[in-house]
């Protein structure tokens, strides 16, 4: 009886635990998605905005945008506003010349 008992108690642990880890598991991996949706629409609205200012976009611009990470991502999209050029956009922040908190 006290076995029976103890088995019981370990398969509904077990089950807790694993219930747990799948609970656990899925909300991680929609954050991620989450993250990375919004890592995605900051690209291509950066890709937009370029292309809206400096016209058609030479293949490197777009492999560089769509690797780079949100606080690139972020610090270009406010470049783009001042930039008179695409290399202003991703020069360096002393390179570039322009104003530092627009970066």
């Amino acid at each position: 009886m006290l076995a029976t008992r103890m088995e019981a108690w370990k398969q509904r642990t077990l089950q807790e635990g694993l219930q747990e880890g799948l609970q656990e598991g899925l909300r991680k991996g929609l954050q991620k998605g989450r993250q990375k949706g919004r890592q995605e629409g900051r690209a291509a609205m950066l890709l937009r905005q370029l292309e809206r200012r400096f016209g058609v976009l030479p293949d490197g611009v777009r492999e560089r945008v769509s690797a780079a990470g949100t606080g690139l991502l972020e610090e270009w999209g406010l470049r783009v506003l001042e930039a008179g050029s695409l290399d202003e956009v991703f020069a360096s922040p002393r390179e570039s010349g322009l104003h530092p908190n627009a970066c």
